[in-house]
């Protein structure tokens, strides 16, 4: 069977956790989180926000070898309200 390697990417405040794997050919952006342990970190994985170089993708996308799945997290506040009280 053919093999892939990727590598999965979760920015956290302050650190960045990043994991090389080798996966089966036809393995999906779903399943490389699946396969990561990020620990307690885990929890703040949302499967419906992933994205590969910066392109949001589903969890069922196929992986291509050297593909980077960059984990997404929610906003704790939007970005234009945040402008706002800056400006004030």
């Amino acid at each position: 069977m053919a093999e892939i390697a990727v590598e999965v990417v979760l920015a956290l405040p302050g650190r960045t956790l990043r994991r090389r794997l080798v996966l089966g050919a036809g393995s999906t952006a779903g399943d490389a989180v699946a396969a990561v342990d990020l620990g307690e970190d885990g929890m703040l994985v949302d499967p419906q926000r992933l994205g590969i170089f910066g392109h949001r993708v589903p969890p069922g996308h196929p992986l291509r070898d050297g593909d980077r799945v960059e984990v997404y997290r929610s906003l704790l506040v939007d970005p234009k309200e945040a402008r706002r009280r800056r400006a004030r």
